[in-house]
């Protein structure tokens, strides 16, 4: 805090009093003292103006200092207004009313599983199908029939993980498997499967053990396998390899870390082939193939932003930003209506006090514009958002035990 500054006022030296009688003895010259002041002699006043310029210089120091402190006040609280009430200002540009999912429904998973990363449906819309924490991807059946295990990988089977073990899931995931993005291709009826751990795997439309497509792409292992999409036309799978680095169990620090090792990939089922589309990515997670099935786009989980990669035209080969986001994303889901839904694991400057409510995801639009918020409690960290027919939206996550249901109208 600067301290205000005082002028000092100007001091006459006090007059000394002496008898009108008395005679001071003459010295000799030399040693002469100057004369006692003539008290009936007129005292010079100190001038006027210099006084005002006095004066004038402290009410100018005072106006900047207030002037000062009134920018320093304005600017802490716009800065505590935007950290309690974050991406307020880019809402109000948004023609679409904002969907609330404080309350939703749930599919709860059955005890002691948690984590359903990712939501699929079927070509006959049966489902959801959910990839979560013990190594399996688990069917809805319905309220009668409720969550059946669907499939697994080789080493679920391998490695005995259906026995009860008192470790964490998270403990044993790397031998069990820990499948994230889901996938069905439509009209075969596969269920493609990015496992963190296992790679590429697709299972047939009755489910089981799933076989191992891919480990490795360009002669270096998968370590991160997340996200997967499908072209819908070709068959052709397009999938992410977050790090080459860090596993699963390090996410974080592929984050804090600014880890750009992350690649973009192609399986192709025909040839049985895996290649590889952009090397150097920095985390990439979701992926999602556009309606026109010109390019894809992914979710940059560390940088906050989304991804164009053409795969069809002039541009094929060749990225650009698609568009920057006000939080981590993680998957990425198209809405049905050219867009996007873009799961937001939460807020860039969020803080764990304040208002108990959050982005939970956001609607992009085809050129890479935002449509639509939905807006939900912050215990809840979608990490995928599924539109369906009717309205119903369906959130995945990666912390929760249920599946929640969101309508949108």
């Amino acid at each position: 805090m600067t301290r205000e500054n005082r002028s000092r006022s100007t001091r006459l030296p006090t007059p000394i009093r002496t008898s009108g009688s008395q005679k001071s003895p003459i010295k000799p010259e030399a040693e002469a003292r100057p004369p006692p002041p003539n008290h009936n002699a007129k005292q010079r006043p100190v001038s006027n103006s210099r006084r005002e310029k006095t004066h004038l210089l402290d009410d100018s120091t005072q106006q900047q200092i207030m002037r000062r402190t009134s920018q320093i006040a304005l600017l802490v609280i716009s800065v505590i207004a935007l950290l309690f009430l974050p991406c307020t200002t880019a809402a109000r540009h948004l023609k679409t009313k904002p969907i609330d999912a404080t309350n939703t429904q749930h599919l709860e998973l059955p005890q002691g599983l948690f984590g359903p990363e990712s939501v699929a449906f079927d070509g006959h819309g049966a489902g959801p199908y959910v990839s979560v924490s013990d190594g399996t991807v688990l069917k809805w059946g319905g309220e009668g029939v409720g969550w059946k295990t669907f499939a697994y990988s080789p080493s679920y089977t391998k490695n005995n993980c259906n026995a009860t073990s008192e470790l964490p899931d998270v403990a044993t995931e790397s031998s069990c498997g820990r499948p994230l993005g889901l996938r069905f291709h439509r009209e075969s009826g596969f269920l493609y499967i990015a496992d963190a751990y296992m790679g590429l795997m697709r299972v047939g439309p009755s489910g089981g053990q799933a076989t191992v497509l891919a480990t490795e792409a360009g002669g270096a292992p998968l370590l991160f396998t997340n996200g997967v999409d499908v072209d819908q036309v070709t068959g052709d799978v397009y999938f992410t390899d977050s790090s080459a680095t860090y596993t699963r169990a390090q996410h974080q620090q592929v984050t804090t870390s600014g880890d750009s090792t992350g690649r973009i990939m192609k399986y192709d089922p025909k040839a049985n082939q895996v290649t590889v589309l952009q090397s150097g990515v920095t985390y990439p997670n979701g992926i999602a193939i556009s309606a026109d099935r010109t390019h894809l786009v992914v979710a940059l989980t560390g940088p906050c932003k989304l991804l164009k990669v053409w795969i069809q035209g002039p541009k094929v080969g060749t990225s650009e930003p698609f568009a920057d986001l006000p939080g981590y994303p993680d998957n990425i889901r198209p809405d049905e209506k050219g867009g996007y839904w873009v799961a937001l694991h939460r807020e860039k400057y969020e803080l764990s006090f304040g208002k108990d409510n959050h982005l939970v995801a956001i609607r992009i639009g085809a050129n890479g514009e935002k449509l639509q918020e939905m807006r939900g409690p912050k215990d809840v960290r979608p990490t995928e958002v599924v539109e369906r027919e009717g309205g119903k939206i369906y959130l995945g996550s990666v912390e929760l035990s249920y599946i929640g249901i969101v309508k949108s109208n």
